[in-house]
């Protein structure tokens, strides 16, 4: 799941977020999950009540979600209650290392409510949160 203007990856600071436009970031994702054998589904939105649905939503088939909460990171109250709410293992996931940014970025509302944090690997971030996502969930189900 994808927050605010992630859609202008490639477009948007490309020194800061990386030249990946986010559908390049679908397809390496898309192929890591066949190569890993595991269902994926992808969201991107502009909305918070968007990412809230789709949090509550991917409690009925998801094992684990994979978010980057965007500018929601450091102020969205009610994206964080989803998350704590479906009480999936859910990765953290920032193109850049937001506590290498400004002082604004470093709030981060999701750190105690996440099993974990990808930050400041580009779009790699993304595929080492789905490994680690699939790795959570074969340890859960021993």
């Amino acid at each position: 799941m994808n927050g605010p203007n992630l859609n202008l990856l490639g477009i948007r600071e490309p020194d800061i977020y990386g030249e990946h436009t986010l559908d390049e970031i679908r397809e390496l994702l898309e192929q890591e999950a066949e190569r890993l054998d595991v269902e994926l589904r992808f969201v991107q939105s502009n909305h918070e009540g968007e990412l809230i649905d789709a949090i509550q939503q991917a409690y009925e088939w998801a094992d684990a979600v994979i978010l980057n909460p965007a500018g929601y990171t450091s102020y969205s109250v009610a994206l964080r209650d989803a998350v704590q709410a479906v009480r999936l293992p859910t990765i953290e996931v920032h193109l850049s290392n937001i506590y290498a940014r400004e002082s604004f970025r470093q709030e981060n509302m999701f750190s105690d409510v996440v099993t974990g944090t990808i930050l400041g690997f580009g779009a790699v971030g993304y595929l080492l949160a789905l490994q680690a996502a699939k790795h959570i969930v074969e340890q859960q189900s021993q």
